[in-house]
């Protein structure tokens, strides 16, 4: 009982800490909100690789054999590919919803859709953190929350975009958060019935992490622009890292 309220209440903290967070950007002017966006983008990488390789994928491997704990993070690398070519899995990490536009408010639902399915696969991944231990379900949460700022800028803006108000952009992707609750219970209950299979689940979940890390968020990085930008960037990359070690 007591895992099962840790896997809730850190799913919350995940997916919705993201996107208030994301909320406070928006309120920002677009000059201040350009600069911090990319900062925030380079912490997310620290935090998605540092839990990946660092505290997931180790986990796995005290259980599963080296060859089939990386195979399935390859499993995971590959599918997370495959998802966002079929586009049930996208990300948007421009603040001003540009490189990333959707004209109507079809395509735009489309938006709600990909990211309530993705909020419900960051649930699923926090909750098998927490069976795992308490500490590493809040390093994932962390980790989830950090790379939920710059897309829920990012689908905001898109929203915004395309024709809704503020206030309903803003509901909107608060709704969409409620599938890392479900997805957070959904992984709970599945744990009673197939225990076996929570290492595969973790050594999946760093592939998920370290294609977002090295797949969307990586490149944003190389196309910014800006004076002591690479340092600024490795820092910043380094204090997320840093924060998966400490924790």
């Amino acid at each position: 009982m007591q895992s099962f309220g840790a896997a809730i209440g850190l799913s919350v903290l995940g997916s919705l800490g993201g996107l208030l967070a994301a909320a406070g950007f928006l309120l920002l002017g677009d000059g201040l909100r350009s600069r911090l966006v990319p900062w925030a983008i380079s912490y997310a990488v620290g935090t998605l690789l540092g839990v990946a390789l660092l505290a997931l994928l180790p986990e796995a491997l005290e259980t599963l054999p080296p060859s089939t704990a990386l195979g399935t993070l390859l499993g995971g690398v590959l599918t997370f590919f495959l998802l966002e070519k079929l586009m049930l899995w996208r990300h948007c990490h421009d603040g001003d919803g540009h490189e990333c536009e959707v004209h109507t408010s079809s395509a735009a639902s489309l938006v709600i859709v990909g990211d309530t399915f993705h909020t419900f696969v960051d649930g699923a991944i926090i909750a098998a953190a927490v069976l795992t231990s308490i500490p590493l379900g809040v390093t994932t949460a962390l980790a989830v929350a950090a790379h939920e700022i710059p897309q829920e800028v990012g689908d905001v803006a898109i929203l915004l975009r395309a024709g809704y108000s503020r206030s309903k952009a803003l509901t909107l992707n608060l709704m969409s958060g409620i599938g890392g609750v479900l997805g957070a219970g959904a992984m709970m209950l599945a744990s009673q019935t197939v225990p076996p299979a929570l290492p595969y689940v973790l050594a999946f979940a760093a592939g998920n992490f370290l294609y977002i890390a090295m797949a969307d968020l990586i490149p944003d990085l190389h196309r910014g622009k800006g004076e002591g930008g690479a340092l600024r960037q490795m820092v910043l990359i380094g204090a997320g890292i840093l924060t998966i070690v400490l924790l």
